[in-house]
Parts: structure tokens; C-alpha cells; sequence
């Protein structure tokens, strides 16, 4: 995802409401997303369907990183050698 350009990327539910079409191009073409507000404070994120999942996935790997920090700092991580051998272990069966 592209960094917000908040002089383009930022806009009023009322602005968005009549021209979500150009909007929805706008997000697709740039893949950056829309800030859309109301009474002057944001309340939504329109987003190109791509972009979502790619930061969906983003954040998946993020999350197995961190459960797996958790547990080497627990002690409960595997050495190379044993990991190795249960990879194997399930390749060849």
C-alpha cells in the first residue's frame, strides 16, 4: 500500500457518497487508500480489495512472528537439527 497523500486521499462522507465510483477507481489506480470523514473526523477506510488482503497476510506473518518470539523467550523453541528432522519426517511421509 502507497503512502496517503492527505490533500487527495482524505474526503467527506458527502463528497464520497456522490461520486464513490471515481473514488473506488481512484483507490484501485493509486493503491492508496481513501480517508473518508464525517463532521470533520475520519470514521472509514476505503481500500483497494488487493491491498486489504495483502495486509491481511502482512499481518498473519506478524502475528506468527511474535507467537514465535513468545515461545523462544519461554524456552520452547526447537533447535535447527530437531526441526530439520520433523520437516523431513513429514516430507517423506
Amino acid at each position: 500500500m502507497r503512502r496517503l497523500k492527505i490533500d487527495q486521499d482524505i474526503k467527506p462522507l458527502s463528497e464520497v457518497r456522490t461520486g464513490i465510483a471515481n473514488f473506488i477507481k481512484q483507490v484501485h489506480d493509486t493503491k492508496r487508500p481513501v480517508i473518508i470523514t464525517q463532521h470533520g473526523k475520519s470514521v472509514a477506510v476505503l481500500l483497494d480489495a488487493c491491498e486489504y488482503e495483502a495486509m491481511q497476510e502482512k499481518l498473519e506473518f506478524l502475528s506468527d512472528v511474535q507467537t514465535a518470539v513468545s515461545q523462544l523467550e519461554k524456552g520452547q523453541g526447537v533447535d535447527h537439527g530437531h526441526a530439520r528432522e520433523q520437516v523431513l519426517k513429514r516430507i517423506q511421509e
